[in-house]
């Protein structure tokens, strides 16, 4: 079994765990989600169902039409189940599990061509005294197929991990603290401003020059009343004036 052959078909012990939070979390339940048994079944075995009918259909095949044509139908169709797996799609988990058995059953059965097919090649390219080795050297190569997978998704979860931590970082104090507890009223205005994407401060200093525009107008509306009650001689000019500033 080669490198890529093992990692397609274990990696998926390592996937399930991540399908069960995602698909089968219940809200509000304490814990996380796992696969019901008979899923978790089915996403982990079905591969290898496939990779028996892919070893006796194209075991035969590869005797009839040539060890080169073969090989390469069958990494094509590695190639395209394995990029499909990761893009199973459907409307419920149900869905989503029934889409995932169906290729990974195709991605075991180009396996099933795959496995025995190079270590086959490598027998027939091999000499009497270096044969058993290359033979050995193709099926050693299951244990680091596996080791693969394990680093392959530490690296995604550190990634995951680092990107996380690195949004937490940018977001920034809230503004109740900020101005009532740092004591920073500008710095909490920036803040909101940042995070509703608004400019808070022009909104203030809006309101403020509406509210001094109107107090600036009351004044002079009671000036003018002022003036038109206490002064005759003003009166006509006073209540003309008012008029033009109410309007």
């Amino acid at each position: 079994m080669t490198l890529k052959d093992a990692y397609d078909l274990f990696c998926i012990s390592i996937v399930t765990k991540l399908l069960g939070r995602i698909y089968y979390t219940k809200e509000g339940a304490p814990k996380p989600g796992i696969l019901p048994p008979n899923i978790s079944a089915a996403v982990n075995g079905v591969a290898f169902c496939g990779t028996l009918a892919g070893q006796l259909f194209f075991g035969l095949l590869g005797d009839k039409l040539g060890r080169k044509k073969v090989y390469g139908i069958t990494l094509a169709i590695m190639v395209f189940c394995s990029i499909a797996s990761g893009l199973s799609f459907g409307h419920t988990a149900k869905g989503v599990m029934t889409m995932l058995c169906f290729f990974r059953f195709w991605l075991g059965f180009g396996i099933g061509d795959d496995d025995p097919l190079s270590a086959t090649i490598m027998s027939e390219y091999a000499n009497k005294r270096t044969r058993g080795a290359f033979i050995a050297a193709v099926f050693a190569m299951q244990g680091f197929g596996i080791l693969a997978g394990g680093i392959v998704s530490l690296i995604i979860s550190t990634i995951a991990v680092a990107l996380t931590y690195y949004r937490h970082m940018k977001i920034p104090e809230t503004a109740r603290y900020t101005a009532l507890v740092a004591k920073k009223v500008d710095q909490a205005a920036m803040d909101m401003s940042k995070v509703l994407q608004v400019n808070l401060r022009d909104e203030e200093q809006e309101k403020t020059d509406h509210y001094k525009e109107v107090g600036r107008r009351w004044i002079i509306v009671l000036w003018l009343i002022h003036q038109a009650i206490y002064s005759s001689t003003w009166s006509s000019l006073a209540w003309d004036n008012f008029y033009l500033v109410l309007i």
